[in-house]
C-alpha cells in the first residue's frame, strides 16, 4: 500500500503546522503571564469590611487604608487573621503598637 504525493503533502503540512504551534505555545504562554498587570486590591471596600464593627470607623478605615496601599493586603474578617497578611500585621506606629487594625 502505497502512499500517493496527493495525500502525502498535505499530511506533511498539517504536521509541520502542529509541529508549529506546539513549539510557540510555551512561549506565548509566558509572554501573556509576564504581560498581565499585577491585581490591586480594593483598599476602601475592604477596609470598610475590616473596620465595620469598630468603635472608631473614621480612624480605623484610616490606618487601614494606609496600610493596605503598602501591602497590598487586607487580613480577611474585622479582627485577626494577621497571618494572613504577614506586612499588614508587622507595621508598627512609633510607640511600637500594631498599626494596622
Amino acid at each position: 500500500m502505497a502512499i500517493s504525493s496527493t495525500t502525502l503533502l498535505p499530511l506533511l503540512l498539517v504536521s509541520l503546522l502542529i509541529f508549529h504551534v506546539a513549539e510557540s505555545y510555551p512561549k506565548v504562554m509566558k509572554s501573556m503571564v509576564e504581560s498581565s498587570p499585577p491585581t490591586k486590591i480594593d483598599c476602601d471596600g475592604a477596609c470598610g469590611v475590616r473596620c465595620q464593627l469598630s468603635s472608631r470607623p473614621n480612624l480605623c478605615k484610616r490606618a487601614c487604608g494606609t496600610c493596605c496601599q503598602r501591602c497590598d493586603c487586607v487580613p480577611p474578617g474585622t479582627y485577626g487573621n494577621y497571618e494572613m497578611c504577614p506586612c499588614y500585621a508587622n507595621m508598627t506606629t512609633h510607640g511600637g503598637r500594631r498599626k494596622c487594625p
